[in-house]
């Protein structure tokens, strides 16, 4: 059993120490708003926050987040109501929408970090995240615009 707290509250996983947390938040718990790319740590699809900062979760084994904290896109917001989900509405961020939940959570990291980012440094902190429709634009966009409307 791996115990760590997942969206605020407490769970115990039985499953190989070793898999990825991917499959653990996906299969084993049931939350699939946290994305399969590339399993290789390219694209970003599977970004989550581990004690405050992104990372991909396709990368981290579930023995690495023992009595850590893990927010997936599920947990960012009770009513899908952070500056960055209504951001994301307001600028039509998403084409196809996949890679989005990875692209907001890496971005809520950066606002936490900085909170009034310029573009150069919402660019830099952004380029982890790939996304294959091009909404780069949109994206930068409604960054900025929560980053004002907060």
């Amino acid at each position: 059993m791996v115990a760590f707290t997942l969206n605020g509250r407490e769970v115990d996983v039985a499953a190989d120490p070793d898999a990825p947390l991917l499959w653990i938040i996906r299969e084993h718990l049931k939350l699939t708003g946290t994305k399969f790319g590339c399993h290789a740590g390219l694209c970003g699809a599977c970004t989550v926050h581990i004690d405050g900062k992104s990372r991909f979760s396709c990368q981290t084994t579930l023995s690495e987040v023992a009595g850590k904290s893990v927010t997936t896109i599920e947990g960012l917001s009770a009513n899908s109501d952070h500056p960055l989900q209504k951001a994301w509405v307001a600028e039509q961020a998403p084409q196809c929408g996949y890679c989005q939940s990875g692209q907001i959570m890496r971005a809520a990291d950066l606002l936490s970090r900085n909170p009034d980012p310029s573009r150069d440094e919402i660019k830099r902190h952004m380029n982890t995240n790939i996304c294959r429709c091009g909404t780069y634009p949109r994206i930068v966009r409604a960054i900025e615009r929560a980053a004002k409307e907060g």
